[in-house]
């Protein structure tokens, strides 16, 4: 995103929010288009990345993001420079918007190879005791669609995508509200793991119902941290 173009996008966000203040008719699909300009219904590919599906997501998860963003323990220079001014209850108010909007998902990727493949099931389903990783399912769902209100689903996302997230967090470019338990689980990887868990979510058939689901199966394996709902 270019500087004018980002500088645009605040003004948009900007008159949103004095909108919303002032009791406004503006509905929130005008408010927020400088969010949809970017975050596609099924995400969206550059030359130097991926700007991911918003859509669906659980609202927590969403608006955690945002101010994790604002907070810079997530740095993308367009996302920090967005949100910087931007109120929590207005942060809220845009997570369950977009929360609350289910578009269909892209095709599954093609398979990785068969080691990989084996590897990243394991990884998915099983997570590895020996290494301490519990398994992604253990917390992102059963049907890996995510879970309300704050954990979020893994299918339909591309394969570099999850790769450069999970590979944020080994680096320390990425964190969240302490404690930080994907940190944790992302410096446990080793090898191929990255890899293969990116490999075979990318390539995992997309479930018939979507939606997070409503309550976790059994009590999650960590306990993560999350920044609070703003007081209504």
């Amino acid at each position: 995103m270019s500087s004018a173009t980002r500088r645009l996008a605040v003004i948009l966000l900007l008159s949103g929010t004095a909108a919303a203040a002032h009791g406004s008719g503006d509905d929130m699909k005008n408010r927020v288009e400088a969010c949809s300009a970017c975050h596609g219904a099924q995400g969206i590919e550059l030359e130097d990345g991926y700007v991911p599906r918003i859509h669906g997501k659980p609202a927590g998860y969403l608006y955690n993001q945002l101010v994790n963003y604002q907070a810079y323990r997530r740095r993308n220079t367009s996302m920090n420079h967005m949100v910087k001014h931007l109120s929590h209850a207005y942060l809220y108010e845009i997570a369950h918007y977009f929360g609350d909007q289910h578009t269909p998902y892209p095709a599954p990727a093609a398979k990785p190879t068969p080691d990989l493949a084996r590897r990243g099931e394991q990884l998915v389903r099983d997570g590895d005791p020996d290494a301490d990783i519990p398994a992604c399912a253990a917390c992102h769902g059963e049907r890996l669609t995510g879970v309300q209100p704050n954990t979020p689903g893994l299918v339909g996302l591309p394969r570099h995508y999850i790769m450069a997230q999970l590979g944020a967090w080994q680096v320390g470019t990425r964190h969240a509200a302490a404690p930080d338990c994907m940190a944790k689980i992302a410096s446990r990887l080793k090898g191929r793991d990255v890899e293969a868990v990116a490999g075979w979510l990318a390539a995992h058939p997309i479930p018939v119902d979507t939606r997070p689901a409503a309550v976790a199966v059994d009590d999650p394996p960590m306990q993560c941290g999350s920044v609070p709902a703003p007081e209504s």
